[in-house]
């Protein structure tokens, strides 16, 4: 039950190729955005369709295989857990963030 308590599961679209940077101990990490869309009828009867969009965080194997792997239009399922973290920008104003680090992933198509 442990692994319930912060689970994330999505299946969406890239948004972007992979951004990827590789640290001086030759570990890697890539960031990319997926969106999932959410579709529902109105009180008038027209599809609503309503897009989010996530920001993934992926390391090492992960992060060459999407390196690798994924394009912008790709779509994917991941598995991972929610993270929020701070920092301050270059004007001194305090900014948050909260991204999905990916545990897995799976390529399930590709955008034509």
């Amino acid at each position: 039950m442990n692994s319930l308590r912060n689970s994330v599961r999505l299946v969406g679209n890239l948004g972007m190729d992979p951004e990827v940077k590789t640290f001086d101990t030759s570990k890697k990490l890539a960031r990319v955005s997926i969106a999932t869309n959410e579709s529902y009828k109105n009180d008038k009867g027209e599809k609503i369709t309503e897009t989010q969009w996530h920001n993934l965080i992926m390391w090492g194997s992960q992060a060459k295989l999407a390196e690798d792997l994924l394009k912008k239009g790709d779509e994917v399922a991941i598995e991972g857990k929610l993270a929020n973290r701070n920092y301050t920008d270059k004007d001194g104003i305090k900014r948050y963030v909260s991204e999905i680090v990916v545990n897995e992933f799976i390529k399930l198509g590709t955008k034509n």
